[in-house]
C-alpha cells in the first residue's frame, strides 16, 4: 500500500472530550482515547497517530488536548512534535479547537489543506481510509470543504447522517458528491429508510479543507469566534506572548461545534462535499458499541475487556469491563453491561447504554467529582 505522504496536506486530532457514555471507564483524568477498546495492545489515540501517519507524515501532525493530559498525550505519541501540540486551557467545543489549529497552521504555512480526525473513533480498512482522505483532498484543493462520510452497514439510531446531492465533478477525485443536508440522530424506522434509500450516509466528523477556507466559513457564521482564533494563532509560536493571549482569550471563545459554525452552513451555500467512505469505522459511542466491537458483531455472546478480568459466565450475553481483581459472575442475562472499577460500578443493558451519559449528569450535580 502507497505510504508517501499527500503533499501539502497537514493532519489535525481533536483529543478532547471524556466520552461520558463510558463511565467509569472513561474518566476525566482518563478520557476515552487514552484506553485501548479493541484489544489492539495501544490506546485509540495511538490507532489514530498509526492511521494518519502515512497520510502526512510524523511531523505533520498537530494535536489539540487539554493542558491535564499533555503528559499521557506525549507518552503515547514519542514523534509528536513539540510546536505541534495545542493545549486548551479549558474545553471550549470543536470549533476552537480544529480553527485554532487551522489558523496556526496557515500562518505557519499559506494554503496548507488540513484534516480532522477525532483521537477516539475506530477505523479499520487503511487502503479504502487513504482512498477517501485522497479524493477529500482534491475536493479541498478545488475549493470546497469535505466531509468523508460512512457508508451504513445497518439503520443505527446513535449517528448523525449526512443527505448526499448531485455528483460533482473534480479532477484527481472519483467520488465527491455535494452534500445536501445533515440529519439530526433519526428513529429507527427512518435509519431504515435512510439504509434503504442509499443517500444517507453516517456522519463521522471528518472535516478536509483548505485552512483559509475553512476559517473563511467560520468568519462568515461566526465572525467574533474568527476574530479571537486569528489573534490567538498570531501569538501563538511566541512563547512570550502565548500565555498571556490564552489566558485573555480562550475563555470568551464561543462553544459550539463545527458542524454548526462551519458543515451546516456551508452546506446551505452548496460548499460542502462528501466522499463515500467504505472502509469500517465506528465512533464506540456507548458500551453497546463497544460490545459489539470486541465480539465482530455476533450476538449472543459475552465480550470480556481487561487484563486481568476473572469473569464466570452461564448462558450469558453483552460486555463486561474489569479494572477491579473481583470475580464477576452472570448466569442467564442476555445483553448486560458490567463495568467494574475499583470506585464505581455500572450495571446496564445494551438497549439502555445511551443513558449512562445521564448518570454522569446527576453525579455532576450532585457533587460527585469523585467518580468523574
Amino acid at each position: 500500500m502507497d505510504e508517501t505522504p499527500i503533499d501539502g496536506f497537514y493532519s489535525v486530532i481533536p483529543a478532547g472530550g471524556v466520552g461520558s457514555r463510558l463511565w467509569p471507564l472513561s474518566r476525566a483524568d482518563a478520557p476515552k482515547f487514552l484506553h485501548d477498546l479493541t484489544g489492539s495492545g495501544q490506546t485509540l489515540l495511538k490507532d489514530t497517530w498509526d492511521r494518519l501517519a502515512p497520510l502526512s507524515g510524523d511531523d505533520r501532525i498537530m494535536v489539540v488536548t487539554g493542558r491535564a493530559h499533555r503528559a499521557a498525550v506525549e507518552a503515547q505519541l514519542p514523534a509528536l512534535a513539540d510546536h505541534n501540540v495545542v493545549l486548551e486551557s479549558e474545553p471550549r467545543d470543536s470549533t476552537a479547537a480544529i480553527g485554532l489549529a487551522a489558523a496556526i497552521l496557515e500562518l505557519r504555512e499559506p494554503g496548507v489543506i488540513v484534516g480532522s480526525f477525532a483521537a477516539d473513533h475506530v477505523i479499520s480498512g487503511s487502503g479504502l481510509f487513504r482512498a477517501a482522505v485522497t479524493d477529500a483532498v482534491a475536493a479541498a484543493r478545488a475549493g470546497y470543504i469535505a466531509t468523508i462520510g460512512i457508508t451504513p452497514t445497518e439503520p443505527a439510531v446513535g449517528f448523525g447522517y449526512i443527505e448526499c446531492g448531485a455528483p460533482i465533478e473534480i479532477a484527481g477525485a472519483e467520488h465527491v458528491e455535494a452534500v445536501a443536508s445533515f440529519v439530526e440522530k433519526p428513529d429507527l424506522p427512518t435509519a431504515k429508510r435512510y439504509l434503504a434509500g442509499g443517500t444517507h450516509l453516517w456522519n463521522a466528523g471528518m472535516f478536509i479543507a483548505r485552512a483559509d477556507a475553512l476559517l473563511a466559513e467560520i468568519a462568515r457564521n461566526k465572525p467574533e469566534l474568527h476574530a479571537g482564533l486569528i489573534e490567538l494563532a498570531a501569538a501563538w509560536d511566541d512563547p512570550e506572548t502565548r500565555g498571556p493571549a490564552v489566558d485573555r482569550i480562550w475563555p470568551r471563545l464561543e462553544k459550539i461545534a463545527i458542524d454548526y459554525s462551519v458543515a451546516e452552513p456551508a452546506a446551505a451555500a452548496g460548499r460542502l462535499a462528501v466522499i463515500r467512505g467504505h472502509f469500517v469505522w465506528d465512533d464506540v459511542g456507548d458500551f453497546a458499541s463497544l460490545a459489539k466491537l470486541n465480539s465482530a458483531g455476533r450476538s449472543g455472546e459475552l465480550a470480556i475487556l481487561g487484563e486481568n478480568a476473572r469473569v464466570l459466565s452461564d448462558a450469558s450475553s453483552g460486555i463486561v469491563v474489569s479494572r477491579s481483581k473481583r470475580v464477576i459472575s452472570l448466569i442467564g442475562v442476555q445483553d448486560i453491561v458490567v463495568v467494574d472499577t475499583p470506585d464505581a460500578l455500572l450495571v446496564t443493558t445494551s438497549e439502555h447504554a445511551q443513558r449512562v451519559k445521564a448518570v454522569v449528569d446527576a453525579l455532576r450535580v450532585g457533587g460527585s467529582n469523585d467518580v468523574l
